[in-house]
């Protein structure tokens, strides 16, 4: 059994510089159950479960896919780490991400979500409605070049680019075991390489990815 449990913020106060500090605060103070993170979404403080062990393959896929073309300067991982997005009032906790190492040149326990060049979330049937919905604005109006989502339960993965002020203006999808475009992800030649999902036989490819 999964749990989501959404905490309510203060009352919100439109145009109130204080909120966002106020309430990241109170994130930061929770104890968070083992196995959990806590997250700043939809204007409250949500505290979910990490994914299961069986998504692990597929991040691992995803890493071996992605870290050949990661520009110098960035790392990608899948640490649970803060990211926050101060204009939008959003703090996230990506499943994976790519990110300047300098980010870590901080004694905050959180980190600035503008040195992101890559968001990865894994969809659960608890989450799945943020992932396509708040997450999915935040990440493009905070200008995260790239967003790619992974649909755990529909086995359907989507990268989203070419980020604004009212979000992604271009995606592109494709079902596991089908070549997926991933466009100017990083500053490296083009790649293309195959990956295995969990929820397929194991001589089944998933999507693979490509600039």
């Amino acid at each position: 059994m999964t749990l989501m449990l959404e905490r309510q913020t203060t009352e919100r106060v439109p145009h109130d510089p204080a909120w966002f500090p106020r309430v990241l605060g109170d994130l930061l103070s929770i104890d968070v159950p083992a196995g959990h993170r806590a997250e700043i979404v939809a204007d409250s403080i949500v505290l979910s479960p990490w994914p299961p062990p069986y998504y692990t393959l597929t991040m691992l896929a995803i890493e071996s896919q992605l870290s050949p073309l990661t520009p110098d300067g960035h790392v990608l991982m899948g640490a649970p780490f803060l990211f926050t997005f101060p204009v939008q009032e959003r703090a996230l906790q990506p499943e994976m991400y790519a990110v300047a190492e300098s980010a870590f040149d901080t004694d905050e326990y959180h980190l600035d979500g503008q040195n992101l060049s890559l968001a990865v979330e894994l969809t659960c049937p608890v989450t799945r409605h943020h992932d396509y919905g708040d997450k999915l604005a935040t990440y493009g109006k905070a200008g995260v070049p790239v967003y790619l989502l992974v649909d755990m339960e529909e086995q359907r993965t989507t990268v989203f680019w070419e980020p604004g002020e009212d979000g992604y203006t271009e995606r592109e999808s494709a079902d596991f075991g089908e070549e997926l475009r991933v466009p100017a992800l990083f500053a490296r030649e083009p790649g293309r390489r195959r990956h295995r999902s969990p929820h397929t036989p194991r001589n089944r490819n998933t999507a693979s990815t490509r600039r």
